[in-house]
């Protein structure tokens, strides 16, 4: 297959790169036409700029698409309304409508955001959507032009995910425990945290087999815990492994505690069955896909 793979440079594409690798030839693009690792040339792509995209599907010709890059500031969303809709809804909207004129295939992922929270049990794909905040509304906005565009697709709808590159709750913690005795964690929201490997993986697995029926799926590592619960494992595995000196003492607060511009759901666990049952996935409880993560690093 060939592949284009949008945002290369981020905390998915970077693993995409590994894991789209043994199914063809991958082309990669980022804002600035280089890859942050090496330095190397890839292809320039800036979603702000909707009409970029034909120009280079036509030079690249790709079978299919995978598009790991978003806007996803999420707070500042909030007063940059124009600017997260231009790049999560009206690019993926122009992306698919060129994917579906030339039969190409398109993997999208998206965000737990496009639900308000208030879930007590895993959310399914069927289930109300209701975005609390901007950057919600903009990536709903893209699922449902994608959707609409007639192409052949698959949203992959994940949350809470990190890595051991780029910006991410994973590597704020283990730099801000090696600062500091004392750190205040968020223990009132609960979701599933997941490492940009398992989404890549799972998107390399769907290349493999085909997208079975165009849609939504939800992907998150298994189990559920909360920020604190997530950051208290953190700071247990990381000790164990060397990669810090000392565990910080993590006390919990609440959401009131730490005001943000942007509402986040409170509750963002996902029921990823489906896609399990499609594609004959195997999902790693939180816990274990963190352990897997960290003995990499060390």
């Amino acid at each position: 297959m060939r592949l284009l793979l949008l945002g290369g440079d981020g905390q998915v594409g970077h693993e995409l790169r590994r894991s789209l690798a043994p199914l063809g030839e991958v082309i990669v693009t980022t804002r600035s036409g280089r890859l942050a690792a090496d330095g190397s040339a890839c292809e320039t792509l800036d979603l702000a700029q909707a009409d970029a995209i034909e120009p280079l599907l036509r030079r690249v010709r790709p079978d299919r698409v995978v598009n790991a890059t978003a806007y996803t500031a999420v707070d500042r969303a909030e007063s940059e309304r124009e600017l997260a809709f231009a790049i999560n809804a009206q690019a993926p909207a122009r992306l698919a409508e060129l994917c579906a004129a030339d039969g190409i295939g398109l993997i999208h992922y998206s965000t737990d955001y496009v639900f308000d929270g208030n879930g007590t049990r895993p959310y399914l794909e069927s289930d109300p959507t209701g975005p609390l905040s901007v950057y919600g509304e903009s990536k709903l906005a893209g699922e449902e032009a994608i959707r609409a565009s007639g192409a052949t697709h698959l949203i992959l709808r994940t949350a809470w995910v990190y890595a051991t590159h780029g910006h991410n709750f994973l590597r704020t913690m283990l730099r801000l425990g090696a600062e500091r005795d004392e750190l205040r964690v968020v223990a009132d929201q609960h979701g599933s945290p997941t490492p940009a490997w398992l989404l890549a993986d799972a998107a390399a697995a769907v290349l493999r087999q085909g997208i079975v029926e165009s849609g939504v799926r939800h992907i998150v590592a298994g189990g559920q815990t909360s920020w604190h619960g997530f950051a208290e494992a953190i700071f247990e595995q990381a000790q164990a492994r060397g990669l810090i000196e000392r565990r910080p003492q993590v006390l919990p607060i609440t959401t009131a505690d730490y005001p943000t511009p942007a509402r986040r759901p409170n509750y963002s666990v996902l029921d990823t069955r489906r896609l399990q049952a499609e594609y004959g996935l195997s999902i790693p409880h939180w816990r274990d896909a963190l352990k897997t993560t960290l003995d990499a690093t060390a």
